[in-house]
């Protein structure tokens, strides 16, 4: 129940103008007022699972209220327990923040996931490309191809904003498009497949296929969004044998028809037509997969370096 006194912070990803067009009315209904008698902001959550270098502590918290004095009240909450603070405008500027944030990652992955496909057309290795560009100093920031976008954030995030825009007479296209690409990539990968059994003249259908890594990330057990849930209900729309890998995941409900395999066994692996390796996973031996596996698609690069006539990258 809203007190005088009290401070209401929205964390969650929204559009811009959630805090002050939806959360502001609902308060304002107890006939207090903001800025004065209660305070309201957003500050966006910041996290990346996994990463062992930034956590919640040292990763900088952006803070908007809906009035100045909100602003400062939710600053100071956040300055007792975390290292550094970003305090802007307004509430509607903080939510963009995370927005910009995640659409960035998402225009990039689209656009490294559009030369991937272009340089499958043209036979270049798109890591070699990636990794070379990588060594320019200044002007570039390296972006990864794969198998698609996964987690609750990336995939969702950038349609927030484009939505926003449209329902105030501009068209995102860029965010449009980049979701477009990453959303049509688990389709290509099932063609890629589809194209190493023909190598060695088999059909999907009747086909064992491995998939590895269920995770939408490496070296961690969140499966939302995961592009590997997609390659899995395609591969089994063409009527393969499916099973799957993932050392951090320790079920998948609704993916009955897809078995689990527990441990990677020379001799079980032997029996795959195929293995799709979706997320690369730290300790995981991907070189143990492709030695027995008879073909292997690399959606994630997981094996570079190593040349084999029974691998095909992404």
């Amino acid at each position: 129940m809203l007190h005088p006194g009290m401070l209401v912070i929205l964390e969650s990803t929204t559009y811009p103008g959630t805090t002050e067009e939806v959360i502001l009315p609902r308060l304002e209904e107890t006939r207090l007022q903001v800025g004065k008698d209660f305070y309201l902001a957003f500050s966006p959550e910041r996290v990346d699972p996994g990463n062992p270098r930034f956590n919640t502590k040292n990763i900088p918290k952006v803070v908007g209220g809906i009035t100045p004095r909100c602003t400062e009240v939710a600053a100071s909450l956040y300055r007792k327990t975390l290292s550094s603070v970003v305090p802007v405008s307004s509430a509607r500027v903080a939510e963009t923040v995370k927005l910009l944030e995640n659409t960035f990652r998402s225009v990039n992955i689209g656009l490294v996931n559009e030369i991937a496909l272009m340089c499958h057309k043209m036979d270049i290795d798109v890591w070699e490309v990636i990794d070379a560009a990588a060594t320019k100093p200044f002007g570039f920031m390296p972006f990864y191809p794969g198998p698609g976008l996964g987690g609750h954030c990336i995939p969702i995030d950038p349609f927030y904003l484009s939505w926003k825009a449209r329902a105030n007479g501009f068209e995102a296209r860029f965010i449009e498009l980049a979701g477009a690409i990453n959303g049509a990539m688990p389709d290509f990968v099932v063609d890629l497949v589809s194209k190493a059994l023909n190598d060695v003249a088999k059909p999907i259908r009747g086909s064992q296929i491995l998939v590895v890594g269920i995770a939408y990330k490496s070296n961690i057990d969140d499966v939302r969004e995961s592009p590997a849930l997609d390659i899995l209900e395609l591969l089994a729309q063409r009527g393969a044998r499916l099973a799957w890998y993932d050392p951090y995941v320790a079920n998948l409900v609704g993916f009955e028809y897809a078995h689990c395999l527990n441990e990677l066994d020379p001799t079980r692996l032997s029996e795959f037509d195929c293995a799709l390796i979706a997320t690369r996973h730290d300790g995981v031996d991907h070189e143990l997969i492709a030695r027995h596996c008879q073909t292997v698609v690399d959606t994630r690069n997981a094996l570079r370096g190593l040349r084999s006539d029974n691998i095909h990258r992404l």
